[in-house]
């Protein structure tokens, strides 16, 4: 999926205006705590988060994800906008909740960019 249809999927406002537009998203991950998504997140994801902190830019560039999502509505800081604009990191604005994008994004094939895991050796 482009990034404008996955705004429009999550009901969400794309705020910067300097990005890949062609840009083909494949995969997605959701998490609010930044040392998760450093050490769990695969490349080119797009990361799903309900924080509004210009450290969640500065963590997808670390990781390599292709686009940040900041759910439940809550408004990014003009900081946060002005360093995902200089670093051309798509960054939409969507009223849903996180597991409401996760779910749509599924619908719609966007797997998850989660970090393998094996149940057979979980406790």
């Amino acid at each position: 999926m482009k990034i404008a249809e996955i705004a429009e999927l999550v009901c969400g406002k794309i705020l910067t205006e300097d990005y890949k537009a062609n840009l083909e998203v494949q995969g997605a991950f959701v998490g609010d705590l930044m040392s998760d998504v450093l050490s769990t997140i695969k490349p080119e994801a797009v990361l799903i988060t309900g924080l509004n902190h210009p450290q969640v830019i500065r963590t997808a560039l670390i990781a390599d994800a292709s686009m940040v999502i900041i759910a439940r509505g809550k408004e990014p800081t003009s900081e946060m906008i002005e360093l995902a604009e200089n670093e051309k990191m798509p960054l939409i604005s969507s009223p849903m909740g996180l597991f409401e994008i996760s779910s749509r994004l599924a619908e719609k094939n966007i797997i998850s960019f989660e970090n393998s895991f094996n149940c057979n050796n979980y406790p």
